[in-house]
């Protein structure tokens, strides 16, 4: 079946609990045994069908019991709300999951794995980030807040920069890794400290990452 044409590129910047190595991109178990955070991105390009998503922001809140793949999930999206009706509309359906191949982004898994969706929020989402240096600052209304910073060895000063590629991803191609910290008052509670942080640039359309 066909979908609607859509086109979303940006700086992401995620944080969940596991450690900073995040065993989910090794495949592996995670952390603590459950699976809890969040991901914002602003969207310096794209579109759904006729809708232009430029200069629009997203945020998705997400908690598993388990490992994400054992599903009994819960999320909710934010949507800034600078965004118009339409915006809004085509920003639901593409973090649901929906108008895209089965399996191919990261979010289209997500919203499979979840049971609960709550309902979701139109909040002024104020959100600077910088991938290169791996810093990142994020105020959601009081509601979420979260920072992050460069890695920093326990044995000194300095910064450690890791990244992480995932040829044939379905969230990154390459990612950048660091330290970040989230407190969120929303449906789905987060209390993270220096735990794992992810800038990427999101690429996605309705057959997956884009080359």
């Amino acid at each position: 079946m066909a979908h609607v044409d859509w086109y979303i590129e940006g700086p992401s910047f995620g944080n969940c609990n596991c450690n900073y190595g995040c065993p989910c991109q090794f495949e592996d178990l995670p952390t603590h045994g459950f699976c809890t955070g969040f991901e914002v991105l602003h969207i310096d390009k794209g579109h759904f069908g006729d809708t232009d998503l430029t200069g629009a922001r997203a945020a998705l809140l997400y908690a598993w019991p388990g490992p994400v793949f054992e599903g009994k999930g819960a999320l909710q999206a934010i949507i800034d709300d600078r965004a118009s009706d339409a915006q809004r509309a085509a920003l639901e359906t593409v973090l649901m999951g929906g108008e895209t191949d089965e399996e191919a982004t990261h979010w289209w898994v997500y919203r499979a794995m979840c049971d609960t969706v709550h309902e979701t929020l139109i909040k002024r989402i104020d959100y600077e980030v910088d991938i290169e240096n791996r810093t990142a600052r994020l105020d959601i209304e009081g509601l979420v807040t979260s920072t992050g910073r460069p890695i920093r060895p326990p044995h000194g000063d300095g910064e450690h920069r890791v990244q992480i590629g995932i040829p044939g991803g379905i969230e990154f191609t390459l990612a950048e890794i660091g330290s970040a910290s989230t407190k969120s008052n929303a449906a789905i509670k987060l209390d993270l400290d220096d735990s794992y942080g992810q800038w990427a640039i999101i690429r996605h359309g309705p057959h997956g990452v884009a080359a």
